[in-house]
């Protein structure tokens, strides 16, 4: 057997060296001028380096850099980070295009990494297609838990809750002591959810369990939005460079966990003969019965780990934001809580059904969702076939992202849009319906957020209550709030707000049921 020389061995690797970079080379090149072609069906947007596209561009804050990239590159753009192509729409009239001209040709959902780490999240009505099993979920929802009788059956638990969380701030103004606004809300939040789907509090405001579900919630809030790298590379998702969907997880097992155990004692009960709740969780065991093909415990429990989700992080953000926005702008406050005092008058108590009709307050709500909105992205659609939009060729599988920050900031729609200014609703017919596209805090088309009545009353009925029964100050230690925020699948604030409760004022929430 002939041997090489260490010398003719050495040249030997070089050359295999050189092959590999050249073909590499070569295999870049050829997407990048495959990306080029591309693009020229689709609408305009910043230049990229090949391989990352436009991923130096973006930043820790994508809505705000894709907004200033839309002031140069206009309302529709292309833009590419690694293997992934997105359109990026930035004005009412661009959301209109995708959200209502071609909402079915726009439905699909990009499934990101950490989502995956959910089991069976193909079952999730978030995620998975707008098809048969999507609309058999939507359904059941609407039927039990936004529809306003059902509600309305149920306002006497949500008022139970802020209840507590008015005892608890009471306690606290006895020691001058400053409460953590957002926590206080998310326990609130979380107890009026539960309470509605499966008749019991999960925690109280000192509890560890408390801690437990706000861990859970917020790192999926988290790292569900997040840069991942695995996104744009898709053949590093096995290694999870970034250990993103190991820490999606954790966080996902331990609330599949509490809602497998919900389920699993529910079911017991039932088989004991014992009375029913009538909640949320009685009311889908029932449509699973009639609907078994269709609708089962794994929907139920990937459900209620959804609720969970949904329910509490967006509703304690928007009411920590408006207290904020309200301790910043007193004369707001001051305003606002004449309204409820002016409400509650002598039956000394604040009714859920009549603070949906107090039109200030409904202005703060509004106001804090467009100024402090909690998805600053709706959650990203993607074509489930060639579309045009404008004009431009769209082919199947493209991401799309619709940044509602931006158009809640948009001058051109928005007078002094930077300024806390609830009046501005005042006079306006705009609401979060999803048909003013210029305002689209729960998104619109068929994909928009059905949880829009519980979610106002809940916020609503929070923000009056701590408005009318306390006076609120910052801590002596505080000169100025900080208004930074982290982007994740929700705006969350950079540093909890911390805040005194005054002049505790006598009056209860009503429990009319």
């Amino acid at each position: 057997m002939l041997l090489l020389s260490e010398h003719e061995q050495t040249i030997t690797s070089i050359m295999e060296l050189l092959g590999f970079m050249l073909c590499s080379l070569l295999f870049l090149l050829a997407i990048h001028c495959l990306s080029l072609f591309r693009r020229r069906t689709l609408p305009p947007g910043p230049y990229g380096l090949p391989l990352v596209g436009n991923l130096f561009q973006i930043g820790p804050k994508p809505h705000e850099s894709l907004a200033k990239l839309a002031k140069k590159h206009g309302p529709l753009m292309t833009i590419r980070l690694g293997s992934v192509t997105s359109v990026v729409a930035s004005s009412p009239a661009m959301a209109r295009e995708i959200l209502q001209k071609n909402d079915e040709a726009c439905s699909g959902r990009p499934i990101p990494d950490a989502v995956t780490a959910l089991d069976e999240y193909n079952h999730a009505v978030l995620w998975m297609p707008a098809g048969a099993e999507w609309r058999i979920i939507r359904r059941a929802l609407n039927t039990y838990l936004t529809h306003p009788q059902k509600l309305d059956t149920l306002r006497g638990l949500r008022h139970t809750a802020v209840e507590e969380l008015i005892q608890h701030v009471k306690e606290a103004s006895q020691r001058e002591e400053a409460v953590d606004i957002g926590k206080l809300a998310f326990t609130t939040a979380l107890n009026q959810m539960s309470n509605t789907c499966v008749s019991e509090n999960v925690a109280d405001f000192t509890s560890k369990e408390i801690r437990g579900f706000q861990n859970a919630v917020k790192t999926l809030m988290e790292v569900d939005g997040k840069f991942n790298i695995a996104d744009i590379f898709p053949w590093l998702k096995p290694l999870d460079p970034q250990r993103i969907r190991s820490k999606a997880e954790a966080a996902y097992s331990w609330l599949d966990a509490v809602s497998d155990d919900f389920i699993r004692r529910r079911l017991k009960r039932r088989q004991s003969k014992m009375p029913r709740y009538g909640d949320l969780l009685d009311s889908l065991l029932d449509f699973s019965q009639e609907n078994e093909a269709e609708f089962n415990c794994k929907h139920i429990k990937i459900l209620l780990v959804d609720l969970f989700l949904a329910g509490t992080e967006t509703s304690s953000n928007t009411t920590e934001w408006a207290m904020t926005e309200l301790l910043l702008n007193p004369s707001i406050m001051a305003k606002l809580r004449q309204e409820v005092s002016d409400n509650v008058g002598a039956k000394g108590k604040i009714e859920e059904s009549e603070i949906l009709e107090l039109p200030y307050l409904q202005a703060v709500v509004k106001e804090t969702m467009r100024l402090h909105l909690s998805v600053p992205f709706l959650v990203p659609h993607k074509t489930e076939t060639s579309v045009t939009l404008k004009g431009y060729a769209v082919p199947p599988n493209t991401q799309i992202l619709v940044n509602a920050w931006a158009i809640a900031r948009d001058a051109e729609h928005w007078e002094n849009p930077m300024h806390f200014m609830p009046e501005r609703f005042l006079k306006s017919e705009v609401d979060f319906k999803g048909q003013h596209f210029s305002f689209l805090p729960f998104g619109s088309g068929r994909r928009m957020c059905p949880g829009i009545p519980l979610a106002q009353r809940v916020v609503s009925l929070m923000i009056a209550s701590l408005v009318y029964h306390f006076d609120w100050k910052l801590p002596h230690s505080t000169n100025e709030l900080d208004m930074n925020d982290i982007f994740g699948i929700t705006l969350l604030r950079a540093t909890p707000l911390l805040a005194v409760p005054m002049n505790f004022r006598e009056g209860i929430t009503g429990r009319t049921m």
